[in-house]
C-alpha cells in the first residue's frame, strides 16, 4: 500500500486538507498528518486536526508522497519552516512524489524543486513560481511533481494522486464511487 504524509501548518485550507485526505483514503493511500507542532492545528475557517506526527518525527523514505496543502497563512506557514523545506528538497532528490495546492507550490518553488518544471497555482499567483513553466491547468504533473490551483480542484488533485500512488483503475474505480465526471 501506497503511503503518504500530508505536512499540516496553522491556517490550513479546510477544504483541501479534507478532501485529499479523504480521497486518498478511499482510494487505498495510507495517510500520516505531520504537524509542524504537536497538538490540534487550526484551519483558516477554524476546523481543528489532530496530527499523527510532529515533522521531526518523519522518515521520509517510508514515504511515496510529501504533500502540502495551501490556505493562507498555512502554506506561508510551511514555506517559513525550513524542516518544510529540507524535508520538500530530500523527498524530490529521492524521487518521492511533492505535491502542493493553492499557494502552497509556493513553498515547492522556494524548496528549489520547481526549475525547469511546469506548474500551477492558486490563480493570480504565477510569480511565486520562481524557475517554474506556469500553466493555468487545474491539476499538473511534471515527473514527480504534482501541482493543482485551489479548494474546487482539491478532489481531482486527490484523485490524480490515487493513479500516480495505486494506479489508474484504482483511480477510474474512485471517479465513479464519487461521481467525480472530468
Amino acid at each position: 500500500m501506497a503511503k503518504a504524509v500530508l505536512f499540516l501548518a496553522t491556517g490550513f485550507e479546510d477544504i483541501e486538507v479534507a478532501s485529499i485526505i479523504d480521497t486518498l483514503m478511499r482510494g487505498g493511500v495510507e495517510v500520516v498528518i505531520a504537524g509542524l507542532q504537536a497538538g490540534a492545528i487550526e484551519a483558516k475557517y477554524r476546523i481543528k486536526v489532530v496530527p499523527d506526527i510532529t515533522i521531526d518525527e518523519i522518515e521520509l523514505e517510508k514515504y511515496d508522497a510529501v504533500i502540502l496543502p495551501g490556505g493562507y497563512p498555512g502554506y506561508a506557514n510551511l514555506g517559513a519552516d525550513r524542516r518544510v523545506l529540507e524535508s520538500v528538497k530530500k523527498a524530490f532528490g529521492i524521487g518521492i512524489f511533492v505535491a502542493a495546492i493553492c499557494g502552497a507550490p509556493s513553498v515547492l518553488a522556494k524548496a528549489g524543486v520547481l526549475k525547469g518544471k511546469k506548474a500551477t497555482i492558486y490563480p493570480g499567483m504565477e510569480a511565486e513560481l520562481t524557475g517554474a513553466k506556469p500553466s493555468n491547468e487545474r491539476v499538473v504533473v511534471d515527473g514527480t511533481v504534482v501541482t493543482s490551483q485551489g479548494p474546487g480542484t482539491a478532489l481531482e488533485f486527490g484523485v490524480k494522486l490515487v493513479e500516480l500512488l495505486a494506479g489508474e483503475k484504482r483511480a477510474q474505480a474512485l471517479k465513479e464511487e464519487l461521481v467525480a465526471n472530468y
